[in-house]
Order: structure tokens, then sequence, then C-alpha cells
């Protein structure tokens, strides 16, 4: 038998706990303007490892035609994408209700 969570007492292969959590965390979207008047969308509350953070990072980046990175764990993009990254969040499993744009 495999190794048992402690948190929810399933089998780590099928553990939901990374799952709830993720739906649980409030999340703040806003945006800054940077030098020269560049802006930046920024994302914060996002609970995880720093390598978690970096694969959400890619991801969006990637989706969002765009440059970023984390740093002080805030997911910072370049450009203004508030309107498009409430439905990518959804998509990466969080809660609606707990996703505020500022």
């Amino acid at each position: 038998m495999g190794e048992i969570c402690s948190t929810c007492g399933l089998p780590v292969s099928i553990c939901v706990c990374g799952t709830i959590n993720r739906e649980q965390q409030r999340v703040k979207v806003r945006l800054e303007t940077r030098k020269w008047n560049r802006p930046l969308t920024i994302i914060e509350g996002l609970n995880g490892t720093k390598k978690d953070l970096q694969e959400i990072a890619s991801k969006l980046k990637s989706a969002l035609a765009c440059g970023g990175g984390v740093k002080d764990n805030q997911i910072l993009l370049q450009g203004d994408h508030r309107d498009r990254i409430k439905k990518m969040l959804v998509e990466l499993g969080l809660s609606e209700e707990n996703i505020e744009i500022l």
C-alpha cells in the first residue's frame, strides 16, 4: 500500500488537498504602471511553492504572449491583461468568486 495523505486520509496518488486549497485561495489581480508608464499586471494571493508559482506564470505568459516572472510570491505579467486573466485562472482550478480584479 502507498503513502497516505495526513490531511485528507486518501492515498497520495489521488489526494485532493491541493485542489481544495487552490479553490479556497483569495486572489487579487491589479494593474500598476512602472517606469515610463509601462503597464504591469500583478497577481497576488496564490499560495504555493516558488516552483508552483513559476509553472502557473509560465502557463499564463505563453497563453497571453507576454513576458513576466515571479517575485515575492506575486506573479508579474508585462502589459494590461486584467480582462482575460480571470477566465484563465478559473481554468487553472481557482474559484471564480475568490478572484478580485482591481
